[in-house]
């Protein structure tokens, strides 16, 4: 009897030890296939962009037909002066094929602009996971929407409940943030707070807004006085309780509510210099086309 329950007791161990391996073998795929999905956001990102600038150009082509329609017809109706209207057919084809040359360049300077855009994207969020690889999911998370990276921080990492003061723990997670933004000068931060649907009313803050604010406002000042992010790179927003994630109505809905949400934006005026200096320079590449043809 003695034997047979060693023996029992043996085999629940193994099967024990088993479904433990078994369970972080699952959780290290889960988190392999949550980085393939973030990775294969970013590039339909850049494949929506083709696309875009893909119709674009169809849109330009159609304009262009239409011109040459009209310049067609008016010649057929004009014929007692067949010279002349010749040569203005001969000049509006002129004018009609410079304007798709510039069309066209200009819709590939966009595209490239646009794929540049994402390809810092991409990078940006492959650094930033590296450098947060080793922090629990339900503690912070990076994503990528609408081609804009998101770090979402839980508030039990950063706060006590009720306070804007940080934890001195929480300063490692700001640090490694910091490190990669420090990197990547060409980007800019939007540090949001947001809250639960939960009333607080205290001497310091007399509601969620009050709360949101002084939170997000914490970790900007965080994040330039101990680890030297430019004051001018970060905005600090308040958000409240109005932008939940999850249901108001539970304990753990309401735990996911409660969070700091750093949003990292590429200069925009970097990026419209970018794409005006690229049109600039396709109108002029479409000129020296047409001079050339001419010649």
């Amino acid at each position: 009897m003695k034997k047979i329950f060693l023996m029992l007791l043996a085999g629940g161990l193994l099967v024990s030890c088993a479904s433990k391996k078994d369970l972080e073998a699952a959780l290290a795929k889960q988190k392999e296939t949550k980085e393939l999905l973030d990775t294969a956001t970013v590039k339909l990102n850049a494949c929506l962009a083709d696309e875009r600038a893909s119709n674009a150009r169809i849109e330009g082509f159609k304009e262009q037909i239409t011109t040459l329609k009209n310049s067609n017809n008016a010649l057929l109706s004009n014929q007692g002066d067949l010279v002349t209207l010749s040569t203005q057919g001969s000049r509006n084809l002129e004018r009609s094929l410079e304007s798709m040359r510039e069309k066209d360049l200009q819709i590939r300077s966009l595209n490239d602009a646009i794929t540049k855009k994402d390809s810092v994207t991409l990078a940006l969020v492959t650094s930033l996971k590296s450098s947060l690889g080793n922090l629990q999911d339900e503690d912070i998370s990076v994503n990528v929407e609408k081609g804009v990276v998101y770090i979402s921080i839980s508030d039990k990492l950063l706060f006590s409940s009720g306070s804007d003061k940080i934890n001195e723990n929480a300063k490692m997670v700001l640090g490694k943030v910091a490190k990669v933004v420090n990197d990547k000068p060409e980007i800019e931060l939007m540090v949001e707070g947001h809250t639960d649907n939960q009333p607080i009313s205290s001497t310091k803050f007399t509601d969620n807004w009050a709360l949101s604010t002084a939170r997000a406002t914490a970790v900007t000042r965080v994040l330039q006085e101990d680890f030297n992010v430019a004051p001018k790179r970060m905005t600090a927003a308040g958000r409240s309780f109005y932008i939940p994630v999850a249901t108001n109505d539970t304990p753990e809905g309401r735990a996911k509510n409660r969070r700091t949400r750093i949003i990292v934006l590429p200069k925009l005026d970097q990026f419209f210099d970018m794409v005006e200096k690229g049109m600039e320079e396709a109108k002029a590449n479409a000129k020296k086309e047409t001079e050339m043809k001419k010649n």
